[in-house]
């Protein structure tokens, strides 16, 4: 397993303990075997709309994919920082590096409602635009850099200090323009 990617093992965890094939997994949650396959083997950084995929056809949330013993207490990161990744690929179903590497921010607390991340995120390495869709709601504010939000068919550049809360059922994509960016995200996806 790579050490980049570690959701897979946290993925084949929940599915063994359910007693749930991989071909099961991936009816349940549309998605395929292969990709099911090699995201258990890290061998394939996914974008977040098959996650949130298998996360709903496991019965967890995203953000049990980095939790470790749920807490009833707050949970209190320092700084911004957090040892808890998980890294997306936002434009490929098939791609190796991270062009999103969310830190949570809630990771062990229980009976969460939101998931809270600081996301850093990078300029596209291709033109293709790989917009996903899913339930529920995104608060997002720009710690730094700029960033381009596709919302159905429109565009909006935001900048340090600029936020956008959106639907996400509708279809979006975010990506940095020209440098690094970092923001927070606040997303809600009902369970």
């Amino acid at each position: 397993m790579s050490e980049v990617n570690t959701v897979g093992r946290k993925i084949q965890q929940i599915r063994e303990n359910e007693d749930m094939s991989v071909e099961e997994l991936a009816d349940a949650s549309k998605t395929s075997v292969e990709m099911i396959e090699n995201i258990e083997k890290g061998a394939l950084v996914p974008s977040l709309t098959p996650l949130l995929q298998i996360a709903r056809a496991l019965g967890v949330r995203l953000g049990t994919f980095l939790d470790d013993a749920p807490q009833n207490a707050p949970v209190v990161v320092k700084n911004g920082t957090s040892d808890k990744v998980i890294r997306f690929s936002g434009n490929c179903d098939k791609c190796e590096n991270s062009t999103l590497d969310f830190f949570s921010l809630a990771s062990n607390k229980a009976d969460r409602n939101m998931e809270a991340f600081i996301i850093d995120v990078y300029p596209p390495k291709t033109d293709e635009i790989n917009a996903s869709s899913h339930e529920g709601e995104e608060f997002i504010y720009v710690l730094k850099g700029d960033i381009e939000i596709i919302y159905g068919k429109e565009k909006y550049i935001l900048s340090t200090g600029d936020s956008i809360y959106y639907d996400s059922v509708v279809s979006h994509h975010l990506h940095a323009v020209g440098e690094d960016a970092q923001i927070l995200a606040v997303l809600h996806t009902p369970f």
